[in-house]
């Protein structure tokens, strides 16, 4: 079987028990923790861009479902709250909610009506028109007419890559970068990484006016050997589910060994010398948290009552409504619901010895100034 389709590549569908939307709590906590970073680069952006008649704000990887505008209203809250305290009148908003063109847009669509008539009811005149519009398309190309946006935020979604990277055909017995890999392919994973983020800042550069700003969450590493536990470990318990529906002759070994994520987990070293070397941006901040592989079992969350069985199968939903139309395209949609009560029973096993985290790094950009003629000359 040939290698995974990655133009599959989308987020679950609709609203049933193994949809995105029902199953993104993991992505609300991210985007509740990386609220301070957002509301602060607004807030920076402002002071030097106020008064503006409309703010464009483009995110990417906007999925479907209710954290699609819990982002867009964060946004907005942070700009007309500004605005108010300011006294000065709030901007109109061009908001673009962009991802792959398989993305579940109808359900984000029937959405807009109820989420306007919200922001109506909530913000009466302090808040200017608000008009939404999707934007199908790959954001390793060009999405925006030059210099059109003044604010892009995108919260687990640069770490997916464009593309599997070439020469991985000898990664046999895994899925993704682990120890038993050979080097070629842990190296093959981090051209890939560094060859798309150094794309996708270039092409935002060309989209974003100068003095824009740039908001990015993306799933990292906390130290540089690409096979640490914190980005290999939810793979390699797949991998494992995997070999198990081998072993009860449900799938060919073969199909295993051809299939590999187009993901990549940086570590933050790596960021960092990606934003130097690209040059289009300047980096304002960059922090790296780590949260829960069950966001449900959180020291804020007096109520949680540890049970391993329920956690495994928390983050089996959560993986399964990201990697499900990937996984069918590949092995067929017969034996998904078999992978996956057999990834929750290794997940399971898994936090019950050890709490593993998703390590993650968020960053805040500055797009440069243009050098002048007379710069340039000096």
């Amino acid at each position: 079987m040939a290698m995974a389709d990655i133009t599959v590549l989308c987020m679950n569908a609709g609203d049933k028990e193994t949809s995105y939307a029902d199953n993104s709590v993991l992505q609300k906590t991210i985007l509740l923790k990386t609220r301070p970073i957002l509301e602060h680069t607004i807030r920076d952006m402002l002071s030097k861009l106020l008064p503006v008649t409309c703010i464009k704000v483009a995110d990417l990887g906007c999925a479907s479902g209710p954290n699609t505008f819990f982002t867009i209203s964060q946004i907005i809250d942070t700009i007309t709250g500004i605005c108010q305290h300011a006294h000065c009148k709030s901007p109109e908003f061009q908001v673009f909610l962009n991802d792959l063109p398989r993305n579940d847009f109808n359900t984000v669509f029937r959405s807009v009506p109820a989420f306007c008539a919200r922001l109506k009811e909530e913000k009466g005149d302090m808040m200017g028109s608000c008009f939404i519009s999707g934007i199908p398309g790959s954001f390793y190309e060009r999405l925006f007419p030059s210099g059109s946006l003044h604010f892009v935020h995108s919260s687990y979604g640069v770490h997916w890559l464009s593309k599997i990277p070439g020469r991985v055909e000898n990664n046999k017995g895994n899925i993704y970068m682990a120890k038993s890999s050979p080097p070629s392919v842990l190296k093959a994973y981090s051209d890939q990484f560094q060859k798309d983020f150094s794309n996708f800042l270039r092409l935002r550069s060309e989209e974003i006016i100068c003095g824009g700003r740039m908001v990015l969450t993306m799933v990292g590493r906390s130290i540089a050997n690409p096979t640490s536990k914190d980005c290999c470990c939810l793979w390699e318990l797949l991998t494992k589910s995997l070999f198990d529906l081998v072993a009860e002759g449900l799938i060919e070994e073969s199909d295993v060994d051809s299939f590999n994520m187009p993901c990549y987990n940086p570590c933050q070293e790596e960021v960092l010398e990606i934003v130097e070397k690209e040059g289009s941006f300047d980096l304002d901040k960059l922090e790296k948290f780590g949260v829960n592989w069950d966001p449900e079992d959180d020291v804020c969350n007096k109520n949680f009552v540890f049970n391993k069985y329920k956690s495994g199968q928390n983050v089996a939903n959560c993986i399964r409504a990201i990697t499900e139309p990937l996984l069918a395209s590949h092995f067929g949609e017969t034996i998904i619901h078999n992978l996956f009560t057999r990834y929750a029973q290794h997940v399971a096993e898994h936090l019950s010895i050890e709490k593993t985290k998703f390590v993650n790094i968020v960053i805040s950009m500055t797009r440069k100034q243009l050098a002048t003629p007379d710069a340039l000359a000096d």
